[in-house]
């Protein structure tokens, strides 16, 4: 497809970026103050604990410069994206990276001459001086790292260690990536086509059963033959983990990627367990799957295809927002209102056009709009995504709410209001769906969500678990091990009643997710958190409204785990996960009710 030059898109759909800068002039007045900042900051090195005020004033010196700095880089990358081939917006992106970069390195002084002051101090600083009393969560969170930090020439040795580090996950990149070659397949029509990891997808929901086996055994065939190098690229990346956490003196691996958070290692555990404790659901599942599908045995390539085509899924933009804002309802008026804003002050680039970045997101800084960029293409999938983004953009607009040290929600917060939007969307189009067809397409869209960031997401959360514990009490990880172990879990999470095909014990090899350890059980924590908010929202609980309007505007005032329970979630318990599945469970009997 041919598409439009940014120029030729009516203004009406593009993004308004004037509210971030309204001229080039305005970007190199930002530019030339973010430049006059650091000799003032320089000035209290050695000085930033001498009192409460040079504590004060120091922070607020370093906060003036993080939000020109970010200001600067969003603009830059955002004018950059809707329009790649201008040499112009390239040129500003990578100057703005560039000033960065030599920003950062002056300030290494920073957090070893924080660090040598204990936290009494700092609560004795905020007592004389209430102006620091805006940041006493901020320097909580920053002194919680104590324990855990080191001398200033111990860091500069660990600094110049860890910097050695990054070449497990490169030697995967590059095979997952760069040298990655697929083979051919044959599609429908017989014709050969080239297995990329962008098309495999597609292929796995190929009607056709030949395809998508062909497809899977082509996948795994590639990751096979290359089975023994990411064995020890993997392992490697466990063992650079391990090398950090001991040196930064935590129990665990484990326990090191939890601690910003403030997460304990039960909560992982609780979410492991539940969900063991639910797996007959899934299997349940496949069940149903295999019946409708009409299959004597349900393989693992046939657990991507849709069980039915939605054959209404054209909807334009005007419509689309329609849909979201009738979707939406249950949310209140407050919400709708403020939503609005979205679309009558121009924080959306709608379409795509040439040049444009792919995909969807929502971005913006402290001192903008949350701003979403979209290549709405008429389909049901985009009016999700539209509503997944506008989910995320409400939850920084709310969140602004906060200081500037306090406005960043965390990661392990970050889906959930993405993800209530989309239980509504789908709850709304469900329940007007005109033929039984759409009904089956719209539950299992919703049974395929929590299969895959629930159920998924939380075997790769155990099998981490188990690798790096193996890893810490001297298994030897070899790829025998690392695959069989793999495989188990596979068998455990899809049941008896399906075959586990040999080929997916090589699955573990492709997970990119994998070298950025203990990150995926955030995605089955925040569906679950999602699905219990929207549970409560869709039977019309009288204070769940107001609790979730006060959780999207708490920003990053607190530890993750005490905001979620201002709107009613308590994952320190099995309730949140197991009301998920049990929503998981009603559509399945909906389903099965359907299908009868």
């Amino acid at each position: 497809m041919e598409y439009k030059t940014r120029e030729e898109v009516p203004n009406q759909y593009k993004w308004d970026l004037s509210k971030m800068y309204e001229s080039s002039s305005k970007v190199e007045d930002d530019i030339k103050k973010v430049k006059e900042l650091p000799p003032q900051i320089l000035k209290y090195k050695g000085h930033i604990l001498d009192s409460a005020d040079s504590l004060y004033e120091f922070i607020k010196l370093t906060e003036k410069q993080d939000r020109i700095l970010e200001k600067l880089y969003v603009y830059s990358k955002m004018s950059f994206d809707v329009d790649t081939k201008n040499n112009s917006s390239k040129a500003l992106k990578m100057k703005i990276e560039k000033l960065n970069e030599e920003l950062s390195e002056q300030y290494s002084f920073i957090e070893p001459e924080m660090m040598k002051a204990d936290y009494d101090l700092i609560l004795k600083y905020i007592k004389e001086n209430s102006k620091l009393d805006e940041y006493k969560f901020y320097l909580e969170c920053i002194y919680r790292y104590k324990p855990h930090s080191l001398n200033e020439e111990q860091e500069e040795v660990f600094v110049r260690a860890t910097n050695a580090f990054g070449n497990c996950s490169e030697v995967f990149n590059c095979i997952n990536n760069a040298d990655i070659n697929l083979g051919k397949i044959k599609d429908e029509d017989g014709k050969e086509c080239e297995l990329t990891s962008s098309n495999y997808q597609i292929y796995m929901k190929s009607k056709d059963r030949k395809v998508r086996k062909s497809a899977f055994e082509s996948m795994y065939n590639y990751y096979k033959s290359l089975k023994n190098t990411l064995a020890s690229a993997y392992v490697g990346e466990i063992k650079e983990s391990s090398f950090v956490s001991n040196i930064k003196k935590y129990n665990s691996t484990v326990e090191m990627s939890l601690f910003s958070d403030n997460i304990d290692i039960s909560v992982y555990k609780n979410l492991i367990n539940t969900v063991h404790d639910k797996l007959n659901y899934m299997y349940e599942y496949m069940d149903v799957r295999k019946k409708i599908l009409g299959l004597d045995q349900l393989h693992m390539y046939d657990i991507y295809v849709d069980l039915t085509e939605n054959k209404n899924d054209k909807i334009n933009f005007d419509e689309g927002k329609k849909i979201l804002f009738e979707a939406l309802k249950p949310l209140g008026e407050k919400y709708l209102d403020d939503l609005n804003k979205a679309f009558d002050e121009h924080w959306i680039d709608i379409y795509p056009n040439s040049g444009k970045k792919s995909g969807a997101y929502s971005w913006g800084c402290y001192d903008s709009n949350p701003y979403l960029l979209l290549n709405y293409n008429d389909t049901v999938d985009a009016v999700s995504t539209m509503a997944h983004e506008l989910g995320h953009s409400m939850h920084s607009y709310y969140s602004k709410k906060q200081n500037y040290v306090d406005s960043n929600y965390p990661i392990f917060l970050a889906e959930i209001a993405s993800t209530v939007n989309e239980v509504l969307i789908n709850n709304y189009l469900y329940k007007n769906a005109k033929t039984k067809e759409e009904k089956i397409y719209y539950l299992t869209d919703f049974l395929d969500s929590v299969r895959t960031t629930i159920y998924r997401q939380t075997m790769f959360a155990e099998f981490e678990y188990m690798m790096h514990e193996k890893e810490k009490n001297g298994v030897p990880l070899t790829e025998e091990e690392i695959s069989n172990t793999y495989y188990d879990l596979n068998k455990l999470y899809y049941g008896d009643n399906m075959v586990i095909d040999d080929d997916i014990r090589y699955e573990w090899s492709r997970i990119p997710h994998f070298y950025t350890p203990f990150y995926v059980y955030k995605y089955a924590t925040g569906l679950s958190s999602a699905l219990s908010i929207a549970s409560r929202i869709l039977d019309g609980d009288k204070n769940v409204k107001e609790q979730y309007l006060e959780f999207l505007s708490s920003g990053g005032n607190d530890y993750p785990l005490n905001i979620l329970k201002k709107v009613g979630v308590d994952m320190t318990t099995s309730k949140p996960i197991e009301e998920a599945l049990d929503m998981f469970k009603e559509k399945l009997d909906e389903l099965k009710n359907l299908v009868k």
